[in-house]
């Protein structure tokens, strides 16, 4: 209301001064109020829940990758070593005979340094397929938390067009789209 005698009113407005007028309670309206509260704040836990799925998912990917380039120089490590290997062999072969019994020691250990390397290259990669499907996973949860809260905003605005309408149907389409969040969002709680 403007201090110079200019008064708009909206529907909103005029709803507030019928019910302060005549002290009539609106259950549809408190009804949707109330609903439009719970709502909001179980879509904000959800988002919330979307977004730190989505970090994990982010930080999970990162250590697969970590673990990846850490069995990638391992492998390089290895191949220099059958290189090595290799090389002591070829000097081994074209030595003479009481030689090849020093260069056939270095082959050995050559050998044994290799499986070694082997084995924690194996290791590293193991490590990132699984730091690969904990990130698929969090991805997975994400979207089930993205879903959620878009069919719960989706019902918040179902929620005010039921409001400003007063259509019945409207409100029981509010409350089917938000059962399905709410169900999206158990779905993501049980890692479905």
């Amino acid at each position: 209301m403007s201090g110079h005698g200019f008064h708009v009113h909206g529907p909103h407005d005029h709803e507030l001064e019928h019910a302060a007028q005549h002290g009539t309670k609106d259950s549809f309206s408190g009804q949707i109020a109330v609903m439009t509260a719970i709502l909001a704040t179980v879509g904000a836990l959800f988002s919330y829940m979307g977004g730190a799925t989505q970090a994990n998912a982010g930080l999970y990917k990162n250590n697969a990758a970590i673990k990846k380039t850490e069995a990638s120089n391992q492998w390089n490590y290895f191949q220099a070593k059958s290189t090595k290997q290799a090389l002591a062999e070829q000097v081994r072969d074209l030595s003479a005979d009481e030689r090849k019994a020093t260069y056939q020691a270095k082959v050995d250990r050559y050998e044994s340094e290799k499986n070694a390397i082997k084995t924690k290259a194996e290791a590293l990669e193991a490590e990132s397929i699984n730091w690969d499907k904990q990130s698929e996973a969090q991805m997975h949860l994400h979207h089930r938390w993205a879903q959620a809260t878009t069919a719960l905003q989706i019902s918040i605005a179902l929620a005010a067009i039921a409001l400003l309408t007063r259509r019945k149907w409207l409100e029981w389409g509010m409350f089917g789209v938000a059962g399905l969040g709410v169900l999206l969002g158990g779905a993501a709680l049980l890692h479905w």
